[in-house]
């Protein structure tokens, strides 16, 4: 498998993790999302915050690389965040459609990879103004790997209040072959 289909597929899963994760969370009432749940990120709605945060953040300096421009074009309008602990919104349907969109525009920018843009280096600042040029194959698993970590926070928190995510493994989309 190539590093682009892996990366694809990655995009895929996201989706449908997120689509899992926020069918769960849309089970609870408004002050169930916003309730200290001493997470890293406070409530189930921080931390759903703070992918969404971490993702505009790693999908812009992707969309400032060749490989990225284009299909990342409407991110790139999208406000900078000021903190990896902000809350972009603290309506949760607002937070869902922000991330249903983002999630479609992720699945784009990953079927637009080629293998030769991905083994390149990325020029960047992280959010305290470091530089850092790293691969962007590594990036990317970086991108990806974040988000199933924090989600698999907020999965422990719906869970401690009752709610089942249901299955989660990549293993779930990994077709059988013969």
């Amino acid at each position: 498998m190539s590093q682009v289909h892996l990366f694809q597929q990655m995009a895929t899963y996201n989706q449908w993790m997120n689509g899992k994760v926020y069918e769960a969370a849309g089970r609870l009432d408004p002050s169930e999302l916003s309730r200290e749940r001493g997470a890293f990120f406070g409530s189930i709605l921080g931390t759903l915050n703070h992918i969404v945060v971490a993702d505009i953040i790693w999908l812009k300096r992707f969309g400032g690389h060749e490989s990225g421009a284009g299909a990342l074009a409407q991110v790139m309008t999208q406000p900078d965040p000021t903190g990896l602990d902000q809350i972009l919104f603290s309506d949760f349907e607002e937070l869902r459609s922000y991330r249903q969109w983002l999630d479609g525009e992720i699945i784009r920018w990953a079927d637009g990879l080629t293998e030769s843009g991905v083994d390149q280096v990325l020029a960047y600042r992280n959010t305290k103004g470091s530089p850092f040029n790293k691969r962007l194959s590594h990036l990317i698993q970086h991108f990806f790997n974040h988000q199933t970590h924090h989600r698999g926070q907020v999965s422990t928190l719906l869970s401690q209040v009752g709610e089942d995510v249901g299955v989660t493994d990549l293993l779930a989309l990994i077709p059988d072959e013969t």
